[in-house]
């Protein structure tokens, strides 16, 4: 059996080890981005200079002989799922038994004129790395369009260049459509103490040319013109699917799946990025735009093609990021603004750089999530507790169990007890915390 996969980044990686670890099928991987798989989110450490891009490659160029996964650089144009048939944009065609769609995101456009200017793109794909590389040889200034992780990790390596940056973001606060207030309060003022010009309330209206064809310019929907020679398009990615537009497959944002992440069509499947769950999972979205989240995608899909018929059961959300020097972290369920029913805990230490945001349900004080801003926390406490339904009570008295490495830094369990105890004192909680190693010892 031949199994096809379009994309290489972690989704179609993961599915194609997976199913060369239970079976013997011919694998055949496609991309016409780079020739062997990277990691995708360390290529903005090449740019800082913390590492070369041969680095963001886990395995070595002898791997996918070895291991027997054939690799083509090339463009899929079309897909044919009554003859089994991809298409290549240079004429050539390959037949697949089973196809596996992975082929991730896309900056989004929104078709602001000049948009398509030299010197104007997204911060997603390897290209996009040697443009930035390209466009920064001569760059003055810089506008990032989008509030988001990525536009915040643009800014970052403008930053570490020392090149000026504008950030125009179209919301009152940062990430405000997803951040609750006080956490996007916290990224608001982490941005602005790096020398980052954050444009809140702030819109694109226009790209602006020189004679070249290369961006000189903005114009901000406020009338502002802004001169700059490179335009960071960071308001988010869409799925990357516009080959299928002439097949049968059932599509919306992404490629439409099951649980099972089967497509409409008969043996095609989609993972990743372009994927979108016709049925979205309790506490989770339709499309999951998460690295982890691709990575389970590509281990869930090789048991079913190897003929163990899977479904896709990723338990409570989680994330990571990093707004600079914050470290982030959310686990099960956080939204902007709680709703009805549920209430939270929110502690922010004085130095305006940390916080734990605990939400809860108001009729049984069952935890629903966490939101962590320079604290780091253990996954596996969390995703036990948040499975087993505690309550807020039992959580804050466990705290120091997820803490994820309190013999070397600070703790705030019981500075959030404190908090909780204040706000709800006829129901006070003692937190268990344990002695860190040190205090054991007498220091």
């Amino acid at each position: 059996m031949h199994i096809v996969i379009i994309g290489n980044g972690i989704s179609g990686i993961t599915a194609a080890r997976h199913i060369r670890k239970k079976s013997d099928h011919r694998i055949t991987v496609i991309s016409a981005e780079t020739d062997y798989f990277f990691s995708r989110t360390a290529l903005m450490y090449v740019y800082m200079g913390h590492m070369k891009f041969e680095h963001t490659q886990p395995y070595e160029n002898w791997f996918w002989e070895k291991n027997r996964i054939e690799l083509v650089k090339n463009y899929v144009s079309e897909v044919n799922v009554q003859q089994k048939q991809i298409q290549f944009s240079d004429g050539k065609q390959m037949n697949y038994d089973k196809l596996i769609i992975a082929t991730g995101s896309k900056p989004n456009k929104f078709g602001w004129p000049g948009q398509d200017l030299k010197g104007v793109q997204g911060m997603y794909s390897y290209q996009d790395l040697q443009g930035m590389e390209t466009y920064s040889k001569d760059l003055k200034h810089a506008v990032i369009v989008g509030g988001g992780l990525i536009g915040v990790e643009m800014a970052e390596m403008f930053h570490s260049r020392h090149i000026p940056v504008t950030f125009l973001v179209r919301e009152k606060s940062f990430w405000s459509g997803v951040l609750p207030a006080g956490e996007s309060a916290i990224v608001n003022r982490e941005i602005q103490s790096n020398g980052i010009d954050l444009r809140l309330n702030e819109e694109l209206q226009e790209i602006l040319p020189d004679a070249n064809g290369r961006v000189k310019a903005i114009k901000t929907k406020s009338g502002e013109e802004i001169a700059c020679q490179f335009v960071g398009l960071t308001a988010g990615v869409k799925p990357n699917i516009d080959f299928l537009k002439n097949t049968e497959i059932k599509k919306n944002r992404g490629v439409l799946v099951n649980h099972f992440l089967e497509t409409s069509a008969q043996d095609v499947y989609a993972i990743g990025d372009c994927a979108e769950f016709t049925e979205a999972l309790p506490g989770r979205k339709p499309v999951e735009q998460v690295w982890y989240t691709g990575r389970m995608h590509g281990e869930t899909l090789a048991e079913t093609i190897c003929g163990k018929r899977t479904a896709y059961t990723p338990g409570p959300w989680f994330n990571s990021a990093k707004f600079f020097d914050i470290e982030y972290q959310t686990y099960g369920t956080v939204l902007s603004q709680n709703p009805e029913g549920q209430t939270s805990l929110y502690w922010e230490h004085q130095d305006g750089r940390k916080c734990i945001h605990i939400v809860y349900d108001k009729s049984n004080d069952v935890v629903k999530g966490i939101n962590l801003f320079g604290i780091r926390h253990r996954h596996e406490v969390w995703d036990k507790w948040l499975k087993e339904n505690k309550t807020l009570p039992y959580v804050l008295e466990n705290l120091h169990e997820a803490n994820f490495d309190p013999e070397m830094f600070d703790t705030y369990e019981k500075d959030v007890v404190n908090l909780y105890n204040q706000q709800n004192p006829n129901k006070p909680v003692k937190s268990k915390r344990k002695k860190r190693f040190l205090e054991r010892l007498g220091f």
